[in-house]
């Protein structure tokens, strides 16, 4: 028997499919530097969906926590597996794996840094590409409206509507996360949701059309917010590719001009943009580039709002050249102009807050 809570989501995903008003516009956003500076933390996203914990797939550890909020991080993409977390499409969450994540976010929270939920799936499930059944539309904001009255309104908690979608043309992706927004305002979160283009979402690429249909840049300024509350996602590594597969920084000048253009982009448009995963060896060049990418953003804080370096873990190899995990008590590299463009730790100003006031 359905209890009072599935009988009021039911009501609203039904509602979703015709939610069209428009609230007043106006993103509230204002901050004179950038609101969130970060680190992923890579382990929940391991694994197929059967995975088991601590076998396959890990969430952070209190230790690695403390350690970047200890660094003045005051924000963490916390990825995870759609699938693991819905194993049935359109079907309620499983109970365990819901309650791993809400303890993910409070032991971040607990050390004062806000989160960005991620659900790591490139804009598939399982093996299907969201917008094609069973993962269609439908299937994707009924996802996000459970999520969200998970968290909804919840301080200092971000929606990332999907970790780079590709292989998809962006009026398609468009459509799918116009519908999770739907549903997200739907429910009743006001929360700040992070918007991310299709090609790997990357900035170097979005005014490429690679798939046809349009490019990111023209496309994707149909997004519609009833709460006009979000952001764009870009993604952007140093190598040729532009895939953080490689211990170079080839592409290191191709990157620097991709997040200038996007900047400009964001101006011209009246848009904010959040760097939701980038990352360097270790190496001075690469160094170099890294200070660079920190610079744009920070001399551009007017329309970015933030970033989150890519990546750390305890389950991440040693080896890993843009791997910022502590090994034996000891930094790696990176960690010093990470923590450098991150600066003294101070609240988060008003302009800054993750839930729009209602009013």
């Amino acid at each position: 028997m359905a209890g009072p809570k599935t009988r009021l989501l039911r009501c609203l995903l039904a509602a979703t499919v015709a939610f069209a008003s428009a609230l007043p516009a106006g993103n509230g956003f204002a901050a004179s530097q950038l609101c969130y500076r970060g680190i992923n933390l890579s382990g929940a996203e391991y694994g197929d969906r059967d995975g088991a914990l601590g076998v396959n797939y890990t969430y952070p550890s209190e230790e690695t926590v403390r350690y970047f909020a200890g660094k003045g991080t005051n924000v963490v993409r916390l990825p995870f597996r759609w699938e693991r977390l819905q194993p049935v499409l359109g079907q309620p969450f499983d109970g365990a794996e819901l309650q791993r994540l809400k303890d993910a976010v409070d032991l971040i929270q607990k050390h004062g840094m806000a989160v960005v939920l991620d659900p790591h799936n490139f804009g598939y499930y399982d093996k299907v590409q969201v917008t094609q059944a069973p993962a269609t539309d439908l299937a994707f904001g009924d996802f996000w409206a459970r999520l969200a009255i998970e968290f909804a309104n919840r301080k200092g908690v971000l929606f990332g509507l999907m970790n780079e979608p590709h292989d998809i043309k962006a009026p398609d992706w468009l459509e799918a996360a116009n519908t999770a927004i739907r549903s997200i305002r739907t429910v009743g979160a006001r929360n700040l949701i992070l918007v991310p283009g299709t090609n790997w979402t990357g900035a170097a690429s979005w005014e490429v059309d690679r798939l046809g249909g349009g490019a990111n840049g023209t496309v994707m300024l149909g997004v519609k917010d009833p709460l006009d509350f979000y952001a764009f996602e870009f993604h952007q590594y140093l190598d040729a590719d532009s895939s953080g597969t490689h211990p170079v920084c080839d592409g290191s000048d191709a990157a620097q001009k991709g997040l200038s253009d996007v900047t400009n982009w964001l101006r011209q448009n009246g848009k904010r943009g959040f760097l939701g995963e980038f990352g360097v060896p270790g190496s001075e060049p690469c160094l170099d580039g890294l200070k660079a990418v920190f610079g744009i953003m920070a001399d551009n804080s007017d329309v970015w709002l933030g970033w989150t370096y890519w990546a750390a873990g305890e389950w991440w190899p040693p080896q890993e050249p843009l791997n910022v995990q502590p090994r034996n008590g000891k930094d790696r590299p990176q960690m010093k102009t990470i923590t450098t463009a991150i600066g003294k730790k101070t609240p988060l100003a008003a302009s800054c807050t993750a839930v729009k006031p209602a009013g």
